[in-house]
């Protein structure tokens, strides 16, 4: 695609929502396949057992979480609600971008953190928070903040929350039937020494047994950053105005705020822009980001 070749960003969202898609059914494949070499060098009764209990304990840990996700997001990052007197302009914004998309109003809170960022977060837009730090409310001015949030309930609006559970669960599965094959291995698992072809299915197994769970975090991390550019996309589609969100990211480039020190790293990926320092496999580069949406 040219460089300068200009994008329209209900065709953003398109794309961005396919390539996530086939990075899902690449996730459903994967699990396909390990199966069945597992079910080859052990035998498909000791594969069902495994199944279940990789079902029942990533199926537990993250139905808890995603019914919970909004208030364990807040919890874990110490914010605070937003008040209405104090962050009026907060309010207002999005106010009036919940009114203009037709969306409900989410809970809004501040974060304490010198940073630009922001993040959202709750299983459906009826349950949904956003938070964003102190720095992005001081640092950022009318149009860029209101970009910033535009992005956050592009994140909401797209059920972003609930299609990354589902992803999650899918590599919960991988790596937990990765971890019961591979300690089974200690107590005689499997029937790999009683022919040739055992063997070589049982050294397959094993090596997908390290490996898989590499290759689906690597392909879970490229799927959120798909989202990221489909909420951006979504931000220009609610905001109409694209220089507010580049201007935004533009300064968290040159923004020179402390690391910040209290946010999880399980909770990383739900931020507007990576809130630590080096490389992020969550969020796609911003020099990135800005490209794409000056072609908007």
């Amino acid at each position: 695609m040219n460089k300068y070749q200009r994008v329209d960003f209900r065709d953003q969202i398109s794309i961005n929502k396919w390539k996530s898609f086939f990075l899902m059914v690449g996730l459903f494949f994967v699990i396909i396949i390990f199966g069945y070499v597992i079910t080859l060098a052990t035998g498909p009764e000791y594969f069902f057992i495994i199944m279940i209990l990789a079902v029942i304990f990533s199926i537990t840990y993250i139905l808890i979480s995603f019914y919970n996700s909004d208030k364990i997001a807040i919890a874990s990052v110490g914010a605070k609600k937003a008040s209405k007197t104090e962050h009026k302009q907060y309010y207002d914004l999005v106010e009036g971008l919940t009114l203009a998309s037709g969306m409900p109003m989410p809970r809004l809170y501040v974060m304490s953190s010198l940073q630009i960022n922001a993040f959202a977060s709750g299983r459906d837009p009826a349950h949904a928070v956003i938070c964003v730090t102190e720095g992005a409310l001081q640092k950022l001015d009318k149009k860029e903040l209101e970009g910033v949030l535009a992005h956050e309930l592009g994140h909401v609006a797209s059920y972003d929350m609930r299609y990354m559970t589902i992803v999650a669960v899918m590599v919960g599965m991988i790596s937990i039937i990765s971890q019961i094959f591979l300690r089974s291995l200690w107590f005689g698992g499997g029937r790999g020494g009683n022919d040739k072809n055992g063997a070589v299915y049982m050294v397959i197994a094993i090596v997908m047994a390290i490996l898989a769970p590499i290759v689906v975090y690597l392909v879970q991390m490229a799927i959120s950053r798909k989202r990221e550019f489909s909420a951006d996309a979504s931000a220009v589609k609610f905001t109409r105005y694209p220089p507010g969100l580049i201007n935004a990211l533009k300064k968290i480039k040159t923004d020179y705020a402390p690391e910040e020190k209290k946010v999880s790293k399980a909770v990383a990926p739900l931020f507007f822009a990576n809130p630590f320092k080096g490389l992020s496999r969550t969020h796609p580069p911003l020099e990135k980001r800005i490209e794409v949406l000056e072609r908007m």
